[in-house]
């Protein structure tokens, strides 16, 4: 039986307007009252002044994360609409207006915009991020390597991002395709244990490239505040219940992988370039490609690579099991990217011109 690790979960929310499903440059401090009212100590200003962040506190069972959010989403969302504004929760806003944003005010996001430029102002984007608490006799990069192969799979379950600007991207996750405009935001460097991770961190620092509290935004990484590996690669979840899915399944990799990191791990090259490629395929296709499967690499559906995960991976809690079904789910019927691509169809056949069919597909983004 693997050791019960106990985790917590953030997710990032636009503000947007309800009627026109648009994001508001500036909201009025009402909105922003609002939020801090009914979050409380959980609330975060995002990077962005009509973006926000509901950041959990520690939970030992998912029936604990289930009711935190859902009393807070719901409460929030009633909140908001008394002001005339909605809570999205999709991966990117299908036509947003960007280059119109403003920075929320704290110092850290206006050095930022300043380093980062039209980088950081183009990433108007949700994520779901998940931090998995492990012992301090782990040491978390070998950790890393060895959840770094699933990471895509989980990514695939959360797509939601597959409109920039009012076009179709082409890509599930085009929230990614921008997230690898920024230095140290795609899979984390090959380090192999972690005295090589900070030997790294020493060495960027020394030579400028990193300041002395600056963070990593891998896909995923150790986190500097807290005892835990933290999964960033996934798009942000409308539905609870896709996030609480990936959540779970994240909390079991790390379980197992903490039970047995003192066994033999393969070449983390070779893991690593498999992974990158899976990475990329997740990113374009989602669920729809076939990704290099762990039987002898050869290429499988989605559904199936979810398979291969339950075996190398036994299942062994009704929590596991559970979201397992709902991934499975996820996989055949689709993601939230493939609903908002039908979303969006299914609105210009009734129709509807574009504009109001993108903000058909906003309403659809809506936190639920």
């Amino acid at each position: 039986m693997a050791r019960a690790c106990t985790f917590g979960i953030e997710e990032e929310y636009l503000l947007v307007r309800l009627g026109s499903g648009q994001i508001p440059a500036t909201p009025s401090p009402a909105v922003i009252g609002r939020c801090r009212e009914v979050l409380g100590q959980y609330f975060a200003q995002e990077m962005f002044r009509s973006q926000i962040e509901l950041a959990s506190p520690v939970f030992t069972c998912v029936h604990e994360a289930r009711e935190f959010f859902r009393h807070r989403r719901q409460r929030l969302s009633v909140a908001l609409a008394e002001e005339g504004m909605g809570l999205y929760g999709a991966g990117s806003h299908p036509n947003a207006a960007w280059l119109r944003q403003k920075a929320a005010a704290p110092a850290h996001y206006q050095q930022l915009f300043d380093d980062y430029r039209h980088v950081a102002r183009r990433s108007l984007l949700n994520g779901l991020h998940v931090h998995v608490g492990v012992p301090p006799d782990c040491d978390r990069m070998q950790l890393i390597n060895r959840l770094l192969g699933w990471l895509p799979l989980l990514l695939v379950l959360s797509t939601s991002s597959p409109f920039w600007a009012g076009q179709r991207t082409g890509y599930m996750s085009y929230r990614r395709v921008i997230c690898g405009e920024w230095p140290h935001m795609g899979l984390p460097e090959p380090l192999p244990d972690w005295t090589a991770y900070e030997r790294y961190r020493a060495f960027l620092q020394r030579t400028g490239a990193l300041a002395v509290d600056g963070d990593f935004w891998w896909a995923i990484r150790p986190s500097r505040r807290f005892p835990t590996v933290e999964l960033r690669i996934c798009d942000g979840c409308p539905q609870l219940e896709d996030a609480l899915c990936i959540a779970t399944l994240f909390r079991h990799l790390v379980e197992h992988s903490v039970t047995y990191r003192h066994d033999p791990l393969p070449c983390c090259r070779e893991l690593r370039w498999i992974a990158q490629e899976n990475y990329w395929r997740a990113t374009r296709y989602g669920r729809h490609t076939r990704f290099i499967g762990t039987r002898e690499q050869q290429p499988v559906t989605a559904e199936a690579w979810l398979g291969q995960l339950q075996e190398h991976v036994p299942v062994d809690s009704e929590d596991a099991e559970r979201a397992c079904q709902h991934a499975r789910h996820l996989l055949r019927n689709g993601t939230h990217a493939d609903h908002q691509l039908q979303c969006l169809s299914q609105a210009m056949a009734n129709g509807l011109g574009k504009a109001q069919a993108l903000q058909a597909v906003v309403t659809a983004g809506a936190c639920n």
